[in-house]
């Protein structure tokens, strides 16, 4: 007896070259048939996957397009996800200035 693995939406993702959310948007519109497992987790069959890899292949260079971005952008979001940690890290230094100078 022999079972047919399904695939997850990271595994989908990973194949056909797009972000999870993409796949969660292809799965909804109906464009790759998804099954719910447990009536929760979202799981693919890999037959169906390749063949919808295959008739859109241009999806994964809209998606690489979309992720392209200029060090000015990375950098943006750098400080954007961190800035916490850089404030956190510049108090712990000052604090520690004062500390030790004896204020």
């Amino acid at each position: 007896m022999s079972e047919e693995k399904l695939l997850t939406v990271r595994d989908v993702s990973i194949q056909l070259g797009v972000s999870e959310k993409d796949v969660l948007d292809l799965a909804e519109s109906g464009a790759v048939p998804a099954y719910k497992v447990g009536g929760v987790y979202l799981r693919f069959k890999k037959e169906q996957v390749d063949e919808y890899g295959k008739k859109h292949h241009d999806l994964r260079q809209k998606s690489e397009q979309r992720q392209a971005s200029t060090p000015g952008d990375r950098l943006r979001d750098f400080f954007y996800f961190n800035d916490f940690y850089i404030l956190a890290a510049v108090l712990i230094i000052l604090l520690g200035y004062l500390v030790y100078r004896g204020f």
